[in-house]
């Protein structure tokens, strides 16, 4: 895989979602394995220029976090192109243009889907960014506003011809938000579209097989994934496994889910102080929870974690509780075995002990609602 100049070692993408893929998670994700190029959340180009600490905050990243894309987001071009120069000046290796998010706040002030309601504005803006810097400028669309202006085909084409190096296309339109299924035809007529740069399929990748059939039935050169990643991170070292070799990895024990969530909270007090580090996980740790099968109790007080000691403790507490729901081996009963306490338990849980999920809820927005 090849964006620009840029080489890539794996055609497996980290999508951005705000308040979530920040570096902790990108390490832990890079860590795992099965991606190269992983991207920031969505920045606002002008608070970069205004050197905002929270902007500076979303684009903090270390040697291991390479290559590493920004996303910025905003429609003034000469505030986007500056961006993206300050950007590849700190060492940046791409710059991702967000034209997809459906959220009104970024969509009123001509950023993010309303880009793909005006083709010519946002040519010229892309061109002068392209123009301003050596490294890979892409872009991100959803396949248009509504059902009636599916305009992400016509799009490609005008990025292509002012130098885009790749397209990531969700395939959703922005007024279906992440409600109903992906249209997988609608982004296969984006890769059709596209002349010789790649075109990267998103949307509803929760399983392996999940991105071997969007690559199918699509054409697309690869898979970015967001949700799924949250939900499984470890999704794309075993679809990186698949699309390879064609079997599939084991699923990982609770032993490596619980290491794996340890680090991630030790990366979130590492990046942003104990405190901080800690509110942040509350909404990170009930994500990992979702596939440690009964877990409503840990759920409930980790959401009120104010520590890592205190962490611990919740932790110790529910891996104890949880004993009485596996067999000899260590391994959960079987969901019909369960009595009718622990599936009252069970209830009210987002994920069923055994269950295959087919749809992953969208997290809520960044952590200031907590």
């Amino acid at each position: 895989m090849r964006f620009g100049p840029l080489q890539l070692k794996s055609n497996l993408f980290l999508s951005p979602l705000a308040g979530y893929t920040n570096l902790p998670f990108r390490l832990n994700v890079r860590e795992i394995g099965g991606i190269d190029l992983a991207t920031t959340d969505l920045v606002n180009a002008r608070s970069l220029l205004e050197k905002n600490r929270k902007a500076f905050k979303l684009i903090e990243t270390c040697p291991e976090d390479s290559p590493l894309a920004v996303q910025l987001f905003g429609s003034v071009p000469g505030e986007m192109r500056e961006a993206s120069q300050y950007l590849e000046s700190i060492g940046v290796h791409s710059i991702d243009i967000n034209m997809g998010c459906p959220v009104k706040k970024v969509c009123r002030v001509g950023g993010g889907s309303a880009m793909m309601t005006e083709l010519e504005k946002t040519a010229a803006l892309v061109k002068g960014m392209v123009e301003g810097v050596k490294i890979p400028v892409t872009a991100k669309m959803r396949l248009g506003w509504d059902d009636e202006n599916l305009t992400a085909p016509d799009l490609v084409r005008a990025l292509e011809d002012v130098g885009v190096a790749a397209v990531f296309v969700h395939g959703r339109t922005r007024e279906q938000g992440f409600s109903g299924r992906v249209n997988l035809m609608g982004i296969r007529k984006v890769v059709e579209a596209a002349r010789c740069i790649p075109v990267i399929g998103n949307g509803d990748v929760t399983t392996p097989e999940a991105a071997q059939h969007m690559i199918n039935e699509t054409g697309c050169a690869g898979v970015s994934i967001g949700r799924g990643a949250f939900y499984d991170p470890w999704i794309f070292r075993r679809t990186r496994h698949f699309l390879e070799r064609g079997e599939l990895l084991p699923e990982p024990s609770l032993e490596e889910r619980v290491r794996v969530m340890c680090r991630h909270l030790d990366r979130m007090i590492e990046v942003f102080g104990e405190e901080h580090g800690c509110l942040l996980f509350r909404k990170v740790a009930p994500w990992y929870a979702k596939r440690f099968g009964p877990a409503k109790p840990f759920n409930k007080q980790v959401v009120q974690v104010s520590s890592r000691a205190q962490f611990h403790g919740i932790l110790a507490e529910y891996l104890s509780w949880r004993r009485q729901f596996v067999d000899d081996t260590g391994e959960l009963l079987p969901r019909y075995q369960l009595s009718p306490m622990v599936a009252s338990f069970m209830e009210g849980d987002d994920e069923p002990a055994v269950a295959q999920r087919t749809a992953i809820p969208v997290p809520k927005g960044p952590v200031e609602v907590w």
